[in-house]
């Protein structure tokens, strides 16, 4: 019999937003997959989880993916997680869940800890209906995706990394139009979490103002 693949959401700042069930599945898995052992041995410390830790990143994940099948069809039960957040949303776990769907492996997602829906929570912005873009392309297409992006009427959440903010929020004026709605979350759940809503010209001079720290989520709508 296959084992079980889960998909096991950590947090993405305050580790009180570990699950009792995450704990649990970690603690009873044969071993763990995880982008960076340093990090999430610090994680499984605090939790007390003495389990094996394999690396599973963008960078090796083609090459991982098919030995972790193997074991999984051999009867041993995996969890992955990720440095912060659910695996498969803009982290490794995508190739990994496709695979177990190819292979008819039990796959089970625990609900849990992101970043995306607390920052359009507290958005302010229409969220009945969202689009979620996470990163934007580096460079190739970049441009291509904010003009599809643009005619989109649904809010839209995106990803984005400090060093970036300001000139995707530049991009996103030139794209979307001076009266676009945004609203910028950073540091989500941890001891300096900020949230700050206006215009694109009201965010673009709060950007400039200050520097900013941690991963941020951009909440974007120009239909209201």
């Amino acid at each position: 019999m296959s084992g079980i693949l889960y998909f096991v959401p950590t947090p993405v700042g305050n580790l009180e937003d570990m699950t009792f069930r995450a704990v649990n599945v970690l603690k009873e898995v044969d071993y763990i997959l995880c982008e960076d052992t340093r990090t999430s041995g610090i994680l499984l410390k605090h939790f007390e989880i003495s389990k094996p830790l394999k690396s599973y990143h963008l960078h090796n994940e083609h090459q991982a993916t098919e030995k972790v099948i193997a074991d999984l069809k051999n009867g041993q039960n995996i969890a992955i997680i990720t440095d912060a957040g659910t695996p498969g949303i803009s982290d490794p776990g995508y190739l990994l869940a496709k695979a177990g769907a190819d292979n008819n492996i039990d796959m089970i997602c625990l609900p849990g800890a992101t970043a995306l829906i607390p920052a359009l929570v507290v958005s302010g912005l229409p969220n009945n209906e969202f689009l979620f873009a996470g990163f934007l392309p580096q460079k190739k297409g970049r441009q291509t995706k904010l003009k599809q992006l643009a005619e989109e009427k649904k809010t839209i959440v995106l990803y984005e990394s400090p060093h970036k903010i300001n000139t995707t929020l530049e991009q996103i004026k030139e794209f979307f139009g001076e009266e676009t709605k945004v609203s910028l979350s950073r540091e989500i759940s941890k001891k300096f979490e900020e949230t700050k809503r206006g215009t694109i010209n009201e965010l673009i001079e709060f950007s400039k103002s200050k520097t900013l720290k941690g991963e941020i989520v951009l909440i974007v709508n120009n239909s209201i």
